[in-house]
């Protein structure tokens, strides 16, 4: 299995099998190496509504008839727009095909903005847990630092965590540290920086500073395999 990043929060998740996107916020996104016209996805997964993360969802599900697995309002709203998708909630998890979901809370907004200014409310923000092959990715979506990262640290054998270090909208790094503590993942990537200016972080600093597992600062388009 090869598991990339590609700016801002998305990532991409190859198998035998499945090409998986997550949050693919690629157009508008100079962060991202990935072209929205032509990247392929079996299934795309969203953490949550906002554009910078819903991103190109729409244009690439129709153009792979891909399945899109997001907490249940946004996948109400997707469906309307003629996607194929099976909504989810905080706490629940389900097996598909290409390997299991459980979405996980996270403490941020969620809403998606149409092009002429209207705001759709799109439900809770989540955090998402793929175990495909027998490895776990915890991608923890847009959210501040909360207690319960612990928790679901103890209860999975984490592989690698993308971990927002924004700030302003999300953790900072010196929350994202201790969020690497608690969640104790094998590998933490840090996500959702320098896209924006009010974002801008330095990952390789955090990297170094992480102390529990091993701080990984992925360039745009690098892939690991796990």
């Amino acid at each position: 299995m090869k598991v990339s990043y590609h700016g801002h929060s998305v990532v991409k998740v190859v198998t035998d099998s499945h090409k998986i996107l997550i949050d693919p916020f690629i157009s508008g996104n100079d962060a991202c190496d990935l072209d929205a016209s032509q990247v392929e996805a079996d299934v795309i997964l969203l953490t949550h509504g906002h554009n910078d993360h819903v991103g190109d969802t729409i244009d690439i599900a129709k153009r792979n008839e891909s399945l899109v697995v997001a907490p249940n309002e946004l996948a109400n709203y997707l469906e309307t727009k003629g996607l194929n998708t099976h909504p989810m909630h905080i706490g629940g998890k389900h097996d598909f095909d290409f390997g299991t979901v459980k979405f996980t809370q996270a403490f941020h907004g969620s809403a998606y903005t149409e092009d002429d200014g209207t705001t759709i409310y799109t439900g809770m923000p989540a955090g998402i847990l793929l175990k495909v092959d027998g490895r776990t990715i915890y991608h923890v979506g847009d959210t501040g630092l909360f207690s319960d990262l612990r928790l679901i640290g103890e209860m999975n054998d984490i592989d690698v965590a993308f971990v927002p270090i924004g700030d302003n909208f999300t953790m900072g790094p010196e929350d994202a540290l201790v969020a690497a503590d608690w969640i104790d993942a094998r590998i933490i990537v840090p996500v959702h920086y320098n896209t924006f200016p009010v974002i801008e972080q330095d990952p390789e600093d955090f990297a170094e500073k992480v102390r529990t597992g091993q701080g990984k600062a992925m360039k745009i388009g690098e892939e690991m395999e796990l």
